[in-house]
């Protein structure tokens, strides 16, 4: 697919502005849309379902449809998370976490400091000592969409109440809400995973259904490997 300019996404402050390559991948639940540079992946986009997969459509792979000629290595990267996901969850816990390269997912720690997963650190070897909040820019959804990341595993779901006290601010689980609506790279910071108090799915930027196949689909793959 053809390549085109990010406006406000850079490898570094005062650099050039990276060039964004596109792919798409043919999943179960639809084809998601991903996005990235050669830094990090810039952006997961989530179809609308409309109906739920019938049981053939959820047993099928995740494959690269369009754009396989020109990912750069984050896509890989994603591309490979992602399969893993619907097809072999045990391996996600494995594979190393795409960098990222969005602004609201930037911090102001030093790479060189500790290992973030941004240098491609599975998620189980992810530290649980640091604060990710930057003084710059939003930094309180930035701390919640990596808390999410961190502490929330498959199979699991949280209420925004408790995420809000996880990320540090036990009077903001409003602002979790619009956190979830701001995350650029949606099943692997699992905003799925975040549901009502009452035990509600609510609201999700693929539709209810979506979020209600993908919690179904990580109980199914999470009691199978329980065995």
């Amino acid at each position: 697919m053809a390549s085109r300019r990010v406006p406000k996404v850079t490898s570094k402050e005062g650099e050039s502005q990276c060039k964004e390559k596109h792919a798409v991948l043919l999943s179960p639940v639809g084809r998601l849309e991903i996005s990235g540079c050669e830094t990090g992946l810039h952006e997961i986009k989530l179809p609308k379902m409309s109906v739920l997969p019938n049981g053939a459509e959820a047993s099928a792979g995740c494959e690269v449809c369009e754009g396989a000629e020109e990912m750069t290595e984050p896509l890989k990267q994603c591309t490979a998370w992602l399969r893993a996901y619907f097809c072999e969850p045990a391996r996600t816990e494995q594979l190393p976490v795409p960098p990222f390269h969005h602004p609201l997912l930037q911090r102001g720690v030093s790479l060189e400091q500790i290992p973030v997963p941004d240098r491609c650190t599975p998620i189980a070897e992810m530290p649980t000592d640091v604060c990710w909040c930057s003084s710059n820019g939003d930094s309180f959804t930035r701390q919640v969409l990596w808390t999410l990341l961190r502490d929330v595993k498959f199979g699991e779901a949280i209420s925004y109440q408790k995420l809000a006290d996880l990320a540090g601010n036990s009077r903001a689980a409003r602002a979790v809400g619009g956190a979830m609506r701001s995350n650029p790279i949606p099943i692997i910071i699992p905003c799925h995973r975040v549901i009502r108090s009452s035990g509600q799915t609510g609201n999700y930027g693929g539709g209810n259904l979506m979020k209600e196949w993908l919690l179904s689909h990580e109980k199914l793959q999470k009691e199978k490997l329980a065995y």
